[in-house]
C-alpha cells in the first residue's frame, strides 16, 4: 500500500517537473497567435463556472494505540486502498495572466476505506483475517489557488494548492448498535496539491487533473470498549483524486 502511494507521489513530481520545464522553455522561446485559439477571450473572464466528475482512491494512515501492544485479539492493522467517486461544482475568479483562485462547492464525495485486522485467536467458523469497511460521504468546500502557463495553442497546463474542509455525512461516531465498529468523527481538514491542464475546444474547456490531499485531523473517534477500535489512536485520511473538469 505504501510501495502505491509512493508510486503516485513519484508520478506527480514528475509531472511538477515537466510543468516547470513546459513553462521555462515556452518562456524562451515560444510565439503564438491569436487566430485559430478556441475561446480567445476566456481569459477575460473574472468569474467563470463548470463541474468536476471525481474518480478518487483513499485509505488511513494508522497510528496504533499503546495498548496495541498490550492486545491479545490483534495481531495489527493493515489500511488498505479503496475507489470512490464524487461530483462538484466548480467556481473560478480570473485575476491574471497566470493566477487564479477556485472554490468548488458543492462538493460531494463518496469515499470507501478498509481496515484489516489479523485475529490473534479466531473463534470457530471465523477468519484470521477480518476486514472492517469504512464508508463515507464527504461534503467538502476546497478553497484553492491555480498557477497557470501560457496558452500553447488550445493547450495549457497549470499547478494548484489549497485547504479543504469536509464534513462526513455518514458519520458513525455516535453509534452505539455494534461493538465491531471503528467510529470516525463527522469533519476533517486537509491540504491538497495536484497538477493539470486544460484543452480548449469551440465550447468547452476540459481539464484533466490529478490531485493528493492529506488530512491534518485524526478523524478516530476512539472506544476503549470497542475491539477494533481500542488499538488504534490515530487516523488520518490519505486520499489521490482524479478529475475531469468541464467549465465554459
Amino acid at each position: 500500500m505504501h510501495d502505491l502511494l509512493r508510486i503516485k507521489v513519484r508520478m506527480l513530481l514528475r509531472f511538477c517537473i515537466f510543468s516547470i520545464i513546459l513553462l521555462i522553455t515556452q518562456k524562451s522561446g515560444a510565439q503564438f497567435l491569436r487566430d485559430g485559439f478556441n475561446q480567445p477571450d476566456h481569459d477575460s473572464k473574472f468569474y467563470h463556472i463548470g463541474i468536476s466528475l471525481d474518480y478518487n482512491n483513499s485509505h488511513f494512515q494508522v497510528s496504533a494505540h499503546p495498548s496495541f501492544l498490550q492486545s491479545d485479539s490483534v495481531m495489527y492493522v493493515n489500511p488498505k486502498n479503496t475507489g470512490g467517486f464524487g461530483l462538484a461544482g466548480i467556481h473560478t475568479l480570473h485575476f491574471s495572466p497566470h493566477w487564479e483562485a477556485r472554490i468548488v462547492f458543492p462538493q460531494l464525495m463518496f469515499a470507501y476505506k478498509q481496515l484489516e485486522y489479523s485475529i490473534t485467536y479466531p473463534q470457530s467458523g471465523e477468519k484470521p483475517i477480518a476486514t472492517k469497511e469504512v464508508e463515507s460521504i464527504l461534503l467538502g468546500f476546497p478553497v484553492e489557488v491555480k498557477f497557470l502557463s501560457d496558452r500553447i495553442g488550445n493547450f495549457r497546463i497549470y499547478m494548484l494548492g489549497g485547504l479543504n474542509y469536509q464534513y462526513d455525512l455518514a458519520s458513525n461516531a455516535t453509534s452505539r448498535k455494534a461493538q465491531d465498529l471503528v467510529k470516525l468523527k463527522p469533519y476533517d481538514f486537509s491540504i491538497e496539491a495536484g497538477v493539470g491542464c486544460q484543452i480548449f475546444f469551440p465550447f468547452v474547456i476540459v481539464s484533466p487533473e490529478l490531485k493528493i490531499s492529506d488530512g491534518l485531523i485524526n478523524v478516530h473517534s476512539r472506544d476503549p470498549n470497542l475491539i477494533y477500535s481500542s488499538v488504534i489512536d490515530k487516523l488520518n485520511s490519505r486520499m489521490v483524486v482524479f478529475s475531469l473538469i468541464l467549465e465554459g
